[in-house]
């Protein structure tokens, strides 16, 4: 596993140890960045299971300003912190060890907003659309943010989800990748 692009492109990240974790693979990662932007042009990051944070280093290696990276195993969170010492900019990365639901709370007690989000969880544990209702209702989430889930191949997930739209889903093996944007009038611009 390694940063495909940007500041920090070709650097290798480490995997969670076990099989718990489920990283994203170089190739689904690559294709998805490849999607939404190959750059950003600054904006802050929200990872909610972030498992090694591959991820949201990826979106600050291609231009995000910060990163807010989310994980209840202790295990992850170490890797995390591992795999951001490697960026050496940690300044950019805040890593906190915490259930998904209760860092929607406690970050929108901060008045936290993101241009970017990613969703993530464990298969058997997905509750993606209630989660995305959370977010919204707590206005995390900037206009014209992306939502970025990943899911079962066979998991269906809804064209809308509040302000949400799907503009794009793809599939790699047993994941599906569903794109949103958040759209105060429901009209998707083009990413």
């Amino acid at each position: 596993m390694r940063v495909i692009s940007g500041e920090y492109g070709g650097r290798k990240l480490k995997a969670v140890p076990g099989i718990n974790t489920r990283p994203t693979t170089d190739k689904v990662k690559e294709s998805l960045f490849n999607i939404i932007g190959p750059y950003f042009d600054g904006g802050n990051c929200l990872d909610l299971f972030a498992g090694s944070g591959s991820l949201s280093i990826e979106a600050v290696s291609r231009g995000c300003d910060h990163a807010v990276l989310v994980d209840q195993s202790p295990a992850a969170i170490k890797t995390i912190k591992e795999n951001i010492t490697m960026t050496k900019e940690p300044a950019k990365f805040e890593v906190f060890r915490n259930d998904a639901n209760r860092s929607i709370e406690a970050l929108a007690s901060k008045k936290r907003t993101f241009d970017l989000l990613f969703l993530d969880p464990p298969y058997m544990e997905q509750d993606i659309v209630k989660q995305i209702e959370k977010i919204m209702a707590a206005n995390l989430l900037t206009n014209q943010a992306l939502i970025i889930c990943e899911v079962g191949r066979k998991v269906d997930l809804p064209v809308e989800i509040n302000r949400a739209k799907a503009f794009r889903t793809e599939i790699y093996g047993a994941s599906k990748i569903v794109m949103y944007q958040v759209s105060e009038e429901g009209v998707v611009a083009d990413v």
